[in-house]
């Protein structure tokens, strides 16, 4: 049996010191010392020895035990040093290369001027309001004044889905919706996209977006028109912006007026910007026309209102002095990242 120890012990410490890895290591442990291994199995036998003889196999058992736990537990840290080398090497960080910068996104242009324009009218006490882009025709045209015969509602100038049912061309609707069954005061802002047939070009889209406000209550005059608007252009453009009311004709608002303000530039001078005139021309305007009240079930001889609407890419292009609105919806990184 001392023979048979002296052999494990070689065997095992042979194999222990050959593993190349902690699989293997372990392997070599349970061959040996687990609890059906070749010293295990000695160490079950000694009951059958003499007594002497068991004491002497047994000093040698342990002995060699403790050789193969020993070099069991060296053999481990020694793996675990050399994973942890590769690890480290594979894994490494030069801190001497520069770092790499993470590009953050950030908002569209169209974006950032409506969110503004919505805060300024938010400050003034109105609710912004949405609807659906697909619309009647009831809603888009006749509740708003327009005639049959009006050229907007033209084919070749809307976009129908069928003889009722059309993409607006215009956030008006929701003026609408906003009125049908609700009793003044009613003050409110309604963003979103709008849709007519134009032809693609440095000006016009058949897709832009579009700001409406209508405030509709008891005395109501062109003067809190005016007033109004002079507070929503020198919040956005500068405390020096002045406005110029310009007569207008549009079915839906009587009077009605084109709003033009100075030049934010040269501040009315005359520049290339504003093409000498000193003005720029940024949205429409007028009094609620009796009509669209009475249409919507709000009496006209007690309530009046007035109403504006202007194309957020217009106010964007003069904002940032853009000249192509094809700009903001070709997704060119160089050109976003300017703002």
């Amino acid at each position: 049996m001392k023979e048979e120890l002296k052999r494990i012990s070689a065997e095992a410490l042979s194999e222990i010191a050959g593993a190349s890895s902690e699989a293997e290591l372990e392997a070599a442990r349970v061959k040996y010392s687990g609890k059906k291994g070749q010293l295990t199995a000695i160490l079950r036998g000694m009951g059958a020895l003499e007594p002497e003889a068991r004491r002497e196999v047994g000093e040698l058992a342990n002995a060699v035990r403790g050789e193969l736990e020993a070099a069991i537990a060296d053999k481990a840290a020694t793996l675990k040093r050399a994973a942890l080398e590769a690890r480290l090497a594979s894994e490494k960080l030069d801190v001497t290369l520069p770092g790499r910068e993470k590009a953050c996104g950030r908002l569209h242009p169209l974006h950032t001027v409506e969110n503004r324009i919505r805060e300024i009218f938010i400050g003034m006490g109105f609710t912004v309001v949405e609807g659906p882009e697909i619309e009647s025709a009831y809603n888009n045209f006749d509740a708003l004044n327009a005639p049959a015969d009006h050229p907007s509602r033209d084919f070749q100038d809307t976009f129908y889905i069928d003889e009722t049912t059309l993409l607006r061309t215009q956030t008006s609707p929701v003026q609408i919706r906003a009125m049908t069954g609700k009793t003044p005061p009613i003050r409110v802002i309604s963003p979103g996209r709008v849709y007519r047939s134009d032809d693609v070009d440095a000006t016009h889209s058949p897709m832009f977006h579009q700001v409406e406000g209508l405030v509709v209550d008891k005395g109501i005059t062109m003067a809190d028109l005016k007033g109004t608007l002079d507070l929503f252009a020198r919040s956005l453009f500068g405390e020096e912006t002045r406005t110029r009311f310009r007569p207008h004709n549009f079915p839906f608002t009587e009077p009605s007026a084109e709003v033009d303000v100075s030049c934010f530039v040269c501040g009315g001078k005359g520049c290339r910007l504003c093409k000498g005139e000193g003005w720029i021309e940024i949205l429409g305007a007028g009094m609620v026309h009796p009509n669209v009240l009475a249409s919507c079930g709000i009496d006209p001889e007690v309530y009046s209102g007035f109403a504006f609407g202007m194309g957020i890419e217009r106010v964007a292009m003069r904002r940032y002095n853009i000249n192509d609105m094809r700009l903001f919806f070709e997704n060119d990184v160089r050109f976003l990242s300017q703002f």
